[in-house]
């Protein structure tokens, strides 16, 4: 199925088995020495655990020391439940533990943006800086820190969820978190394309959105101005909390890079760390920073 190679390695001489997991897709890769070989990938069972464990079981022919697993929801570190909207057999369970009894090997289970902020702070876009702040900017709005070298979760496992906070007063929508006015409601793709409808813009995908806005449209103009106060000023003060010298962005929108150099100008005019060199970046591991963070945080938990 192919290998990715590592600029570095990834862990010790040890094969782990990696799983980059979604709503739709379960994608697989063993890891061994700084190479990734791949899989391959199939459906996953959201709604039927047992065809999960199954689905799991399928990529475990060879020999391995753990099994590392990225996925789209936010693991407690104290308990191992996970928090996951779109694979309900796995909401409210110790993944961890249960797929470890199942497989008969160490699991490791990480939230998917921590996997990216991981994967770009050791081989992508932030290497060589001390602390890396990756964001998502896809559906919604996510992220993950690391801090020389190691991920940091914060207690719960929310360390990095920048998108979630009433902090945007208008447009004030409601979010899925429950709260009113988070990032997550006008940060992402889906966002953006609620703030065109905000401001009396007709109803566009956000790829047309940034067209337009590259082309001159006033009607899109307006809207990526706004959508670059709101983002850039929330950023600006993550990044002063944080210290991070280093924003490595993915997701959807990370696919229009004159957005993301916007982006950039407006945090590096707010942060009261002054600049010459970018600090909000495209991210240089896409497809595949699920997978490789999960290897990075396998070599280390397994050796």
């Amino acid at each position: 199925m192919g290998k990715l190679i590592l600029r570095r390695k990834a862990g010790g001489g040890g094969v782990i088995l990696c799983f980059d997991i979604g709503g739709a897709r379960i994608r697989a890769a063993l890891s061994q020495g700084g190479v990734l070989e791949m899989l391959g990938e199939v459906a996953t069972p959201a709604a039927d655990f047992a065809a999960f464990v199954a689905a799991l079981q399928g990529f475990a022919g060879r020999k391995v020391r753990g099994v590392a697993i990225s996925v789209a929801g936010v693991v407690d570190p104290a308990s191992g439940r996970i928090k996951v909207a779109n694979i309900p057999c796995l909401d409210g369970r110790a993944v961890g533990a249960e797929l470890s009894a199942a497989l008969g090997l160490p699991v490791l289970v990480l939230n998917d943006a921590d996997c990216f902020a991981l994967a770009e702070a050791r081989h992508g876009a932030g290497r060589g800086h001390r602390s890396v702040f990756g964001i998502i900017l896809g559906s919604g709005v996510g992220g993950g820190l690391v801090i020389d070298g190691q991920l940091v979760t914060g207690v719960g496992g929310f360390a990095g969820e920048w998108g979630h906070g009433p902090v945007i007063r208008a447009p004030l929508l409601a979010c899925a978190c429950g709260q009113q006015g988070c990032l997550d409601t006008i940060g992402g793709a889906r966002g953006l394309e609620r703030l065109h409808l905000h401001l009396g813009g007709p109803a566009l995908g956000s790829h047309a959105i940034v067209a337009g806005w590259q082309a001159g449209a006033l009607a899109e103009r307006a809207t990526v101005a706004l959508w670059l106060d709101l983002v850039s000023g929330l950023l600006a003060m993550v990044l002063n909390v944080t210290g991070a010298s280093v924003v490595p962005v993915g997701g959807g929108l990370a696919n229009a890079p004159a957005l993301i150099a916007a982006l950039d100008g407006a945090v590096r005019a707010r942060v009261l760390r002054s600049s010459t060199a970018p600090l909000v970046v495209v991210a240089q591991i896409s497809a595949d920073a699920g997978l490789v963070g999960a290897a990075v945080a396998g070599g280390v938990a397994f050796g």
